[in-house]
């Protein structure tokens, strides 16, 4: 059993889908490709309704009453701090979603982070500002710990850039109207707005900067490219608008090549994810259907399905000089074979430094019409390297 360790729940609802489908799709492969050691891979839903205490209390009771857990899939940002601890002391491996920067010099051995952390984002979408000539701007951030945990970086790198953040704002979530921070925002005259809130949060404040005529561009984070985040600013400052003024990073994982290619028909094949073409694109979804796959890798080398075991087989599978394999299928093969392997799925290459993160460089999408997403610009690793301390 595999645990989509995420908020179903709450303002960051949108999490937990997005892992499901990738998860969904990962076991869709192992299991057409035979299974884990002949074992069945299933994924189980886990609501942390992006709360720690809630996610504390819902990672002991799934710990405590699935005997066959095999690994999980997050925790995100919201939780990260109070339940990675717990999953790492059941001798779980987990792949999470946080990017904080807390676990940047990580120390836990069953700790592994597939996505860049959110100090590097801000960054990313410092550099992008820059690029477009953008040197007043206003930080839009909700008060959740996931919205608020790039932010100091982004006011760091985007002061290093020659910047000035004229306005930080630090919004509840679910308000009717946020008039009166708009029109301090207006006040302040940024170029762009620097942003992640939750949807409706997001439509709320900007449709009521439409309305008083001050609509700027805006770049957001990585949280903001996703269906219902597009429906709901679309539905509140028109696609025109949308088109036209948004911007926002991801971590690079171009939709294409063959382990993307492999990706997207496990995806599609996924009868339980509702509408999954939805998340072909996404890069988070990427990425967790690679950790799946890197899990049921794992397992086969070290020839046992016991977590405890297998975490440590994690590195070997995406050995760089290795044989090549995009797929679940051939690396069991070359494995069998007695080769070593280098994993390259869907979300690019996989490598793991000595905190177990692995990151890259960051693409910056805007949205068409219809909801599918255009690479406007891209972030290299070379460019994000100096301001990384």
């Amino acid at each position: 059993m595999v645990a989509a360790f995420n908020p179903f729940s709450g303002p960051d609802q949108t999490f937990g889908p997005e892992m499901w489908a990738g998860c969904e799709a990962a076991a869709t492969a192992i299991n057409a490709a035979g299974g884990v050691l002949t074992h069945k891979v299933a994924c189980t839903s886990v609501n942390t309704q992006g709360n720690p205490d809630d996610a504390v209390t819902a990672g002991a009771k799934v710990l405590a009453t699935t005997p066959n857990m095999f690994g999980v899939l997050g925790p995100s940002s919201d939780e990260a701090d109070a339940s990675a601890p717990l999953i790492n002391a059941a001798k779980i491996p987990m792949f999470a979603d946080t990017g904080e920067a807390s676990f940047d010099h990580n120390k836990l051995p069953y700790f592994w982070r597939m996505v860049p952390a959110d100090d590097v984002r801000g960054y990313a979408m410092a550099l992008y500002a820059k690029e477009k000539g953008y040197l007043r701007a206003a930080a839009v951030f909700g008060d959740d710990i996931g919205s608020q945990a790039g932010v100091p970086t982004l006011l760091r790198g985007y002061s290093e850039l020659g910047g000035q953040m004229v306005i930080n704002q630090k919004i509840t979530l679910g308000q009717t109207s946020y008039q009166s921070q708009v029109e301090q925002l207006i006040a302040a005259k940024p170029q762009v707005i620097f942003t992640e809130t939750s949807p409706q949060s997001n439509a709320t404040y900007l449709a009521e900067l439409q309305q008083l005529g001050h609509l700027i561009p805006v770049i957001g984070t990585d949280v903001t490219i996703q269906p219902s985040w597009f429906t709901a600013m679309a539905e509140a400052i028109g696609k025109p608008a949308l088109t036209k003024y948004f911007f926002a990073e991801q971590p690079y994982a171009p939709p294409s090549g063959p382990g993307w290619q492999l990706y997207n028909k496990d995806l599609l094949a996924s009868s339980s994810v509702p509408k999954p073409a939805q998340w072909s694109t996404d890069s988070y979804t990427m990425t967790y259907y690679d950790s799946v796959i890197l899990m049921a890798l794992a397992a086969t080398m070290a020839k046992s399905t016991n977590p405890a075991v297998w975490n440590a087989y994690i590195p070997s599978v995406t050995t760089p000089g290795a044989v090549v394999v995009h797929s679940f299928a051939d690396g069991v093969a070359a494995l069998l074979a007695g080769k070593k392997i280098d994993y390259v799925g869907a979300a690019g290459v996989i490598a793991f430094n000595q905190w177990h993160n692995s990151g890259g460089g960051f693409q910056i999408d805007s949205y068409q019409a219809n909801g599918d997403l255009n690479l406007v610009s891209s972030i290299t690793a070379a460019q994000l390297a100096p301001l990384i301390k």
